[in-house]
């Protein structure tokens, strides 16, 4: 097995698969082989990979756009600090910068508060042909608000309690209402952004 079929093996979860975040090492920085090298050939080989991996990328971002049939939507979330910016720049520096549209979510404006918080992301998604990436995601308004839930009171949420019950509401009872709002558990959100009608397919 080389390297490259390893390095997917270790970090790609396919569709369906739990993604088992407790049987993934933080620390993990390649597998024994990355270990074995010294820092300047470690450095070299990720140069490499990285200058290969944008030359495909650009060839696959030219099909993307001729045939105007797909968009792809890359979503980095991860805490501050973590290199999101630094993975946009390196990543992406080998593409058609025209094709590519990078969002980056914060604090919401009063138009966003007046709706629900797949709004923005959802507006934002890209269309046909064209790369979209997500500085962070409506993944923030379901786990930064559980740990803050004072950030809750400028949304101008339906009143209620904010118990457990809240946190766990599923999306199809809270739209049913009008009133989809960020109680909506993770697997609820993925599925309402991706089963909204006539929409590009973006996995």
């Amino acid at each position: 097995m080389d390297t490259r079929t390893r390095l997917v093996e270790q970090l790609v979860v396919e569709p369906g698969q739990a993604v088992g975040i407790a049987d993934r090492d933080p620390a993990w920085t390649g597998g024994p082989e990355a270990a074995a090298l010294a820092e300047d050939e470690l450095e070299q080989r990720a140069k490499d990979a990285l200058t290969s991996g944008i030359e495909e990328l650009s060839d696959a971002q030219e099909l993307l756009w001729a045939s105007d049939r797909y968009a792809v939507l890359v979503v980095l979330q991860a805490m501050d600090a973590a290199g999101k910016d630094s993975a946009i720049e390196h990543v992406m520096s080998g593409v058609n910068p025209q094709g590519v549209q990078v969002f980056s979510f914060k604090k919401p404006s009063s138009e966003e508060l007046d709706h629900n918080f797949l709004w923005r992301p959802s507006k934002a998604l890209p269309e046909r042909g064209r790369i979209g990436i997500f500085n962070r995601s409506h993944y923030e308004e379901v786990v930064a608000l559980k740990v803050h839930p004072e950030w809750l009171e400028p949304q101008r949420l339906p009143p209620g309690d904010r118990d457990e019950r809240f946190w766990h509401e599923p999306a199809s009872q809270a739209s049913a209402s009008g009133n989809m709002n960020c109680s909506t558990t993770l697997d609820s959100a993925i599925a309402a952004i991706d089963t909204r009608p006539h929409a590009p397919h973006e996995r």
